[in-house]
């Protein structure tokens, strides 16, 4: 939303409350709970994918698979798409696993409008419950709180990837009232709609404090520092409220570029298969025997995507 129709909403929104706090919280709900359509993704799908249709409760789900084997799951945030973590595909089928990545409910090519992590949640289980158990989830930023809920609910999953994570997605609610100017009176009565709606409770998303998980499966916490949509203190906060997590600290890749990064990917993808997260793999995030110093695509993606190691990267081209 810019800033002009910010304005225009926060006034309008003020209006509508005086005349019915009901009818304002109405219309606060239907904004805040509408994913916005991003702008065509700079990431592709891989190619080679089997095109899915899921029915879940949120209705039609667009999914897509690639290899054979134990299945990871990936699940993108909020406003994001299955392609953002398409770099995961190759590095998890060359280790004999089966990628499946969804558009979650009002997200993509999936079916609806308005969306929540608790949709997201139930969507994923929906999905598992038709196309198989789940090895792993790797979930981007609100995907990991979408995930956590589902395994709440009885989602099994013997391994967590969270890359991005919010600690308590209820702050994004406190801002987003804030920015809109919106009263107590609103606020709460939008909660009471929105729980009706959904059938779940806000402080169910949370990850922290951990709630509700008496056996909370392996977990690898990866995040930024210059991460400028979700804190670094709240992927070490999850960290360590996660009995036995492990936490993977980057630097330069902000809340997305983490996505692409080839050392992240290669890590991720070692942890999926039993590795020690963080530890170099044999495969490079492109399926190769090679460790990223040794693979030339790496190099390039490292010097296209984080710009603050075009200097690193620049010697080892020379000397190849």
């Amino acid at each position: 939303m810019t800033k002009a129709a910010e304005r225009v909403t926060r006034a309008a929104l003020a209006v509508a409350a005086a005349l019915s706090p009901a009818l304002a919280a109405r219309w606060a709900e239907a904004l805040f709970f509408t994913p916005p359509r991003p702008r065509r993704s700079r990431s592709l799908l891989p190619a080679g994918a089997e095109r899915l249709a899921v029915q879940s409760r949120a209705g039609s789900l667009a999914a897509w698979s690639w290899g054979s084997g134990p299945a990871v799951y990936l699940v993108h945030g909020w406003g994001g798409r299955a392609e953002q973590l398409g770099a995961f595909v190759a590095p998890l089928v060359s280790r004999g696993f089966r990628v499946i990545a969804v558009d979650g409910p009002g997200h993509g090519a999936s079916a609806g409008r308005r969306s929540s992590g608790v949709e997201i949640g139930r969507a994923l289980a929906d999905v598992v419950a038709q196309l198989g158990p789940a090895r792993a989830v790797i979930a981007h930023s609100l995907g990991a709180a979408a995930v956590t809920f589902a395994v709440r609910e009885g989602l099994r999953v013997e391994r967590l990837v969270f890359i991005g994570a919010p600690a308590d997605p209820l702050t994004w609610v406190e801002r987003f009232g804030r920015r809109l100017g919106l009263s107590r009176a609103v606020m709460a009565e939008m909660r009471r709609q929105s729980e009706t709606r959904i059938q779940a409770r806000w402080e169910d998303l949370p990850l922290v404090p951990l709630r509700g998980l008496s056996e909370p499966p392996p977990l690898l916490v990866v995040h930024d520092r210059d991460d400028r949509e979700v804190p670094f203190a709240d992927g070490a906060a999850i960290a360590a409220a996660w009995p036995g997590a492990r936490f993977l600290e980057t630097s330069g890749l902000g809340h997305r570029r983490v996505l692409r990064d080839p050392a992240v990917v290669a890590s991720i993808a070692g942890f999926v298969a039993g590795a020690e997260a963080g530890v170099a793999e044999d495969a490079c995030a492109h399926g190769r025997s090679a460790r990223l110093a040794g693979c030339e695509a790496c190099l390039l993606e490292h010097e296209l995507f984080v710009p603050a190691r075009r200097r690193q990267a620049a010697p080892a081209f020379a000397q190849r």
